[in-house]
């Protein structure tokens, strides 16, 4: 059985896109279309689909890569683990990389990038950074 079903997703975008594949298939959820939506959204992906049946559906990550073949991606982590939780105010929600990259955070109004739970004045749990 898996416990974090999002360092899952998040390690399957990291070595699809360091290993030069066009697109990264996992299991769906909610919470993983949710992120897929907003890393589509950011740009650090070229897109996303969920095929299959009702019962498994699959989520289809495309991997984003530039001219010269380098990943958008440059880097991804887990902020918030089952073990250690890690919940912030929209005022404490850091920068990534000064501002070169993005958190996703889980709120009371959804799952959002870092710059719009600042925007929309709503903490929550931050699930990961992406640079």
């Amino acid at each position: 059985m898996m416990t974090d079903p999002i360092a899952d997703f998040l390690t399957r975008v990291r070595n699809s896109s360091n290993s030069r594949h066009r697109r990264a298939v996992m299991p769906s959820s909610k919470v993983k279309v949710a992120i897929a939506k907003i890393l589509a959204e950011e740009g650090f992906i070229s897109g996303y689909s969920v095929t299959g049946d009702k019962a498994r559906p699959n989520l289809i990550v495309g991997m984003k890569y530039s001219d010269k073949g380098q990943p958008v991606i440059s880097g991804i982590e887990r902020v918030s683990r089952p073990g250690r939780r890690t919940y912030m105010g929209y005022r404490n929600i850091p920068l990534v990389r000064s501002g070169l990259g993005i958190n996703i955070v889980s709120t009371p109004k959804g799952v959002m990038s870092g710059r719009q739970a600042r925007r929309e004045r709503v903490g929550g749990e931050v699930l990961c950074n992406v640079w």
